[in-house]
């Protein structure tokens, strides 16, 4: 088809997964200069996303039900696009694309398609198996004639009052830096905060690295902060609480690297160009690990297939996830320890 003059994105959620479509977003704006492109986000995904240039951003809130639907309507009413890009495989996500109206509506293949996808779309990406997330995504174009195979780009913004922040507690001294996000939204993605402890203390009597504890504002996130601080016997900084999402994408943007469960934090530090020491049990690493760089990442996805399902991976549904309890535990202090120790063994060299 010919350049779209307008083309919509529905991806609301969440933070990882909408960091996967910056990508996308810069190879229209590469290709396609003069398309306008307007995506609906997620409220709190938007504090990442919505000040990239040249992008109408149209916050949602995801609990609005169909008062937000409705609200959608309204403010879409008179206005039709060329192609909408359904990039989202949830009722929810459906539902609210009934409020765009689109000639051509991309949506995912039929092996991937579920709560009713299908009936929302008129095209669909290519089939794959054992595609990374972000590649699923960067798949949408194709259907409108764009290459997937571009090397991602992100050039996400970040305001000076972040940076500032950032460089406030990491600065520029010549010590580098390690940085631990260590909640996912799920709980029991989470490594346990004695595991981190042990961690922190040999990256810093070890290695002298500064070790910084960033996080949400989320009471979870405390109590994990709390735990880990009680376990540890060197000092480290404590930030949960303190930074917003562009202050933890500018904290992250400043780290030499970062040791995070799958979590949003894990795709923010690689779409800043840090490497991320990912700490993977309960979800697939090449499916939603690292995107760029997964040589650090400590994988035990198969163990706890075997361990909790009796399967082999290969028995499994790509992006099959195991969140049961004690699957983190898999995760040995020692391999993670033995990690960090080739990073540095790897970036100490001349």
């Amino acid at each position: 088809m010919a350049p779209p003059d307008s083309l919509c994105i529905l991806r609301l959620s969440a933070l990882g997964d909408v960091s996967h479509v910056v990508p996308l977003v810069r190879t229209v704006q590469r290709h396609w200069p003069a398309t306008r492109i307007t995506w609906i986000v997620g409220q709190f995904e938007s504090r990442l996303v919505g000040d990239i240039e040249g992008v109408e951003f149209i916050p949602y809130d995801k609990r609005s039900g169909w008062r937000g639907v409705s609200g959608l309507r309204r403010r879409l009413k008179g206005r039709r696009f060329d192609a909408l890009l359904l990039m989202q495989l949830a009722l929810r996500a459906n539902l609210v694309s009934t409020a765009i109206r689109a000639d051509v509506r991309v949506g995912y293949d039929r092996a991937r398609s579920k709560e009713g996808h299908g009936l929302f779309i008129n095209r669909r990406i290519p089939p794959c198996d054992g595609q990374h997330v972000l590649d699923a995504l960067g798949s949408f174009l194709q259907p409108l004639g764009l290459p997937a195979d571009e090397p991602p780009r992100w050039s996400l913004p970040v305001p000076d009052e972040a940076v500032d922040f950032a460089r406030s507690h990491i600065p520029d001294d010549g010590q580098r830096t390690l940085v631990i996000s260590p909640c996912a939204s799920h709980a029991l993605r989470n490594w346990r905060p004695e595991r981190y402890a042990a961690v922190a203390d040999h990256a810093i009597r070890r290695h002298g690295l500064r070790v910084v504890l960033c996080g949400g504002p989320s009471p979870a996130e405390r109590t994990m902060g709390d735990a880990i601080l009680a376990h540890c016997t060197e000092p480290v900084v404590d930030l949960i609480g303190k930074d917003t999402i562009k202050r933890a994408l500018a904290l992250l943007q400043r780290a030499d690297l970062v040791v995070s469960p799958d979590s949003g934090p894990v795709h923010m530090a690689n779409a800043v160009g840090t490497p991320v020491l990912g700490l993977y049990a309960a979800t697939d690493p090449r499916r939603s690990g690292p995107y760029s760089d997964r040589r650090w990442t400590v994988d035990r996805y198969a163990a706890a297939a075997e361990r909790f399902l009796g399967k082999g991976t290969d028995q499994l549904p790509w992006g099959r996830k195991i969140e049961v309890p004690g699957v983190m535990d898999l995760i040995e202090t020692d391999a993670v320890i033995e990690r960090l120790d080739a990073w540095v063994s790897d970036t100490s060299r001349p």
